[in-house]
């Protein structure tokens, strides 16, 4: 039994591989997590000793098998970090599923299946908020490469997807694989018994997808008018060799060198990628900003074009030496009496206005935030800041800040990120956002599944949101991207150069982007309950 079960739990990691984007088909999904549980039920209903330990070995290992296979490459930014991540969410992964296994033991599968899915739903949610925040992997994210079968996204968000996977499993694992009684031997099925057993998880996996479509082919497409021209700059700058040692002198020369062959005079953005003003611009106050000499070339460039806005990214550090501006993400200086603010922000210019700003918000863990520094610093000095990035906490900001042009068209400056987290993109849109710019450095990660994911993962914010995207990467991949999360033009990775195109600003609100998150609160609260209605039940019938 013991070699069946583990080849059951590598079964369920390695089609969660092979259904993960951007390689994968989606549609595995929806039968991987069957042999796990099947593997649980098999060690639950033996007579074997230590089936806590054994359970939680099984999970592990097909959890490890996903998180290697579909997060490998954050090894070419952090081995450290890599590694931290792999088997940190491994293990977290494997604990919730633990959880079910004990609860199915004490008061039986029904109500361990329904913890399960709300205990791993409210999971997911926790990654989404915590300071070790890791949510690549939630179970929704896993058909950003099938937007068609997605469309009813902007009813629920990504825990709509991840719901969808977890009731198509069940029904399916219920149905060929019956509660046994009694100890009663599984029945070998035959194709007669699949088939009478599978027309209700086929309806389940059917019925969604002919929802998007009828979305998709929805008569109000909004899809009139011209269109905003926008101009998108992919400059393929080398992190690791060129971006930090090029001044901001010579990277405002290449955006323009890059740009001015797509420009027209009905242009009315530029987008740039984040941090491509890397040259640290250090001011003792933010309001020195506009007059940074970069800064100030950069918008004498930009009024040859009258309706121009620019947006990108820039590196910026507030110095001062008054502790009374200290703040929590505040950093010391090695003399240990100048303090900064470290920022990672977008920066919106046009040449008759003064710059707005924007801080990302949504950290990268240990690379620009210390998780829990208060608590974790005292004990572990600088040991949790070797994940590959800087050694200082970035500042963020509290608000969702939308950019607006002088014509009236407002955007979100979304940071790289950023763009992971549902919720938080929504708090764009309802601040009036009518299309989202997107700006990364991906390069990191060379030229693996790290940037092609991160693009895929963008879609879904398109389709919750219903907003068209201009995304710009340094190395790649720079897209616009549709309100149905269809990539419709895009400029390969590693190329150098610039992509002309039109969005179409949008002002509707979706369902998702009024109530958000709603899916995983509710199944916060339905994990709660089900646990306390668990443990008083048992409680009856220990008294009985």
């Amino acid at each position: 039994m013991k070699a069946t079960s583990l080849l059951l739990a590598s079964c369920s990691g390695i089609l969660f591989w092979l259904g993960w984007p951007t390689y994968g088909f989606a549609g595995l999904l929806f039968i991987a997590w069957i042999p796990l549980l099947l593997a649980e039920r098999r060690i639950r209903l033996s007579t074997t000793k230590r089936k806590t330990i054994r359970v939680l070995g099984h999970a592990y290992l097909t959890f490890f098998i996903w998180n290697i296979a579909t997060t490998y490459w954050l090894y070419f930014s952090t081995a450290f970090g890599m590694w931290f991540a792999v088997l940190v969410n491994s293990l977290l992964m494997s604990l919730v599923f633990l959880g079910y296994h004990l609860m199915a033991k004490k008061v039986g599968q029904a109500a361990g299946l329904s913890f399960l899915v709300c205990l791993w739903i409210s999971f997911e949610r926790l990654h989404l908020h915590w300071d070790f925040s890791w949510p690549w992997l939630n179970l929704g994210n896993g058909f950003s490469e099938q937007v068609g079968w997605i469309q009813w996204y902007e009813y629920t968000g990504t825990f709509g997807g991840t719901i969808w996977v977890w009731i198509v499993n069940i029904a399916l694992f219920l149905s060929l694989f019956p509660i046994p009684k009694h100890d009663e031997k599984f029945v070998r099925p035959t194709f007669k018994f699949i088939l009478k057993r599978t027309l209700l998880p086929i309806g389940l996996l059917v019925v969604p997808v002919l929802i998007s479509q009828a979305l998709v082919w929805d008569p109000i497409s909004f899809q009139k008018g011209n269109g905003t021209e926008v101009v998108i700059i992919q400059p393929n700058i080398d992190p690791y060799e060129e971006k930090y040692e090029m001044d901001n002198d010579s990277i405002v020369k290449l955006i323009m060198t890059l740009a001015e062959n797509k420009l027209q005079p009905s242009t009315q953005f530029l987008i740039t990628p984040e941090t491509v003003l890397a040259d640290n611009i250090q001011v003792r106050n933010l309001k020195e900003i506009p007059y940074d000499p970069n800064i100030q070339k950069l918008r004498s460039k930009l009024a040859a074009y009258p309706q121009l806005n620019y947006l990108g990214g820039i590196s910026m550090a507030e110095i001062f030496r008054d502790e009374s501006r200290y703040g929590p993400q505040s950093n010391t200086a090695n003399d240990g009496r100048t303090f900064y603010n470290d920022y990672n922000s977008a920066i919106f210019l046009k040449a008759d206005r003064d710059p707005q700003l924007y801080h990302k918000s949504k950290l990268v863990v240990g690379v620009e935030n210390f998780p829990y520094k208060n608590i974790l610093e005292p004990i572990l000095g600088n040991a949790m800041l070797d994940l590959g990035g800087t050694v200082a906490t970035k500042t963020t900001q509290e608000d969702r800040s939308v950019f607006e042009s002088a014509e009236g068209i407002k955007v979100a400056p979304i940071i790289c990120y950023e763009s992971v987290y549902g919720e938080f993109v929504t708090d764009y849109v309802n601040n009036g956002a009518q299309f989202l710019a997107i700006i990364t450095n991906d390069a990191w990660w060379g030229n693996t599944q790290g940037h092609q994911q991160h693009l895929s993962l963008a879609r879904l914010r398109a389709i919750e949101n219903r907003r068209w995207i201009a995304r710009s990467a340094n190395t790649g991949i720079s897209a616009i991207i549709n309100d149905k999360g269809d990539v419709v033009q895009s400029l390969g990775y590693e190329q150098q150069g610039s992509l002309a195109g039109k969005i179409r600003p949008r002002c509707e609100l979706t369902f998702y982007s009024k109530h958000g998150d709603y899916i995983a609160r509710i199944a916060g609260m339905m994990a709660v309950f089900i646990l306390l209605f668990s443990v008083l039940r048992r409680g009856k019938l220990k008294r009985k």
